[in-house]
């Protein structure tokens, strides 16, 4: 909610992309959807799947980075993202062992709020 609350107030900006968007659509339920939807609307920049970013999905998923983690690692490159927030145990382990692979910094959402405030 902090997050949220500093995106809101236009002190974070959260850059979203168009993987995201097809990741909500594809949620399994209307709730869900929903409720995911009311979440995105925090959502300040955003960025398109292009061929940039295809390719760029492709060398991460070389790297062991799976399927839309892959494009939504692209997509925050891209969108010169300063830090990729996920709670994804195996996307941030695999992250921290590339660091130098990856061209934006992986946290889990709690660490980076320590470290922010």
């Amino acid at each position: 909610m902090i997050i949220l609350v500093r995106m809101s107030r236009k002190e974070w900006t959260w850059l979203g992309s168009q993987a995201l968007e097809i990741e909500i659509d594809r949620a399994p339920d209307v709730e869900q959807q929903s409720r995911l939807n009311r979440i995105a609307d925090f959502i300040g920049q955003s960025v398109g799947i292009g061929q940039k970013e295809l390719k760029r999905a492709g060398e991460l998923e070389e790297l062991g980075f799976v399927g839309f983690d892959a494009v939504h690692l692209a997509c925050a490159e891209s969108g010169n993202a300063d830090v990729f927030l996920s709670t994804d145990d195996r996307l941030l382990k695999r992250a921290k062992r590339l660091s130098k692979k990856i061209r934006v910094k992986v946290m889990n959402p709690l660490d980076w709020l320590q470290e922010m405030i």
